[in-house]
């Protein structure tokens, strides 16, 4: 796992399987929409400048007033310097592997290597559908998504041409990409989903923003780590991404969760140790943050960027 006390640094590849992962990233929701389009630039730009590791963007293709996914990470990409881009999650049954691979690859070598790649198997199977997608059933759309790992990684890093033979996927003699492989984060929810994700990823998303006190946590990250194992891996090579919607408030609040234990906010201080905790305590390996509060974006990014991640940092470095 990457220390968390320094940031990444400009230009940084994140090699695959070395368990070297992002601290601190952002999303926006709500801000890819194509009337915002330069909220979404302007507030790039400014998580550049306080030093944040990762930006995160939506893939929801069936939706007209979103800006496209990768479109958005190309544009986000050429206007800042350190920002690693990550489509959370891609939303691959609209977007074939071997072209998915061209993609990925074409962006690291623009930006000097600051992309992952994130996967999930399908979402919403009537919207993707109706964008003249097949639908699959669960258990096919898990068997694409281990496909596209390794499709994505075989068509990287140069080499003699490849030929790939899936059952989803298929290539002939197509030559292989000189730029290396990205590090793949999963959103894996169901078991077999899981079970790709400990024996191919890099790095795990849990859905639904569950944290590390969840049920979902619990009862998913040891399926992630069985499979590991048994694929002749260390648990520790697939690091822990979350999610964080939530407010940054100036003032303390009573509860820093809702009734059903899920993490909604509070002061900067209150950040600080609910991070450094789940850092030190639970082996969390990066946090993304997506504003939910009443205020505008640039004054929770600023705090989220300036003040709680620092002193996340800071308080790391000190406990170790």
């Amino acid at each position: 796992m990457r220390d968390l006390s320094e940031p990444l640094g400009a230009g940084r590849a994140v090699a695959p399987g070395t368990g070297v992962h992002f601290g601190f990233g952002v999303g926006f929701v709500g801000a890819d929409d194509q009337n915002d389009a330069e909220v979404v630039l302007r507030l790039a730009r400014i998580a550049d400048q306080d030093g944040l590791d990762l930006f995160s963007v939506a893939d929801h293709p069936y939706t007209a007033r979103r800006l496209d996914a990768y479109a958005t990470l190309g544009f986000v990409l050429a206007q800042t310097r350190n920002l690693t881009g990550l489509v959370n999650v891609t939303n691959l049954p609209t977007r074939p592997a071997p072209m998915l691979a061209r993609t990925v690859t074409s962006l690291s070598a623009l930006s000097g290597g600051r992309v992952v790649l994130g996967l999930g198997a399908g979402g919403d199977w009537d919207e993707i559908v109706r964008m003249g997608m097949a639908r699959r059933s669960p258990a096919s759309a898990v068997d694409a998504l281990a496909e596209a790992i390794e499709m994505t990684r075989k068509l990287s890093g140069g080499g003699p041409a490849v030929t790939i033979n899936g059952a989803h996927y298929q290539v002939h003699e197509l030559d292989p990409a000189p730029v290396p492989a990205c590090p793949v984060w999963t959103g894996s929810m169901g078991p077999k989903s899981l079970a790709v994700t400990g024996r191919l990823a890099d790095g795990w998303i849990p859905a639904w923003a569950s944290d590390w006190l969840s049920d979902r946590y619990r009862r998913s990250r040891p399926l992630i780590d069985e499979a590991a194992a048994a694929a002749g891996r260390s648990p520790d090579e697939v690091a822990t991404i979350y999610v964080m919607p939530g407010q940054i408030t100036a003032a303390p609040v009573s509860a820093v969760r809702d009734e059903t234990g899920r993490w909604v906010g509070g002061s900067v201080q209150q950040w600080v140790d609910e991070l450094t905790s789940a850092v030190l305590d639970h082996g969390a390996s990066g946090f993304i943050f997506f504003a939910t509060g009443t205020e505008p974006a640039e004054i929770e990014l600023a705090r989220w960027a300036r003040e709680v991640v620092p002193a996340v940092r800071e308080a790391i470095t000190k406990a170790r």
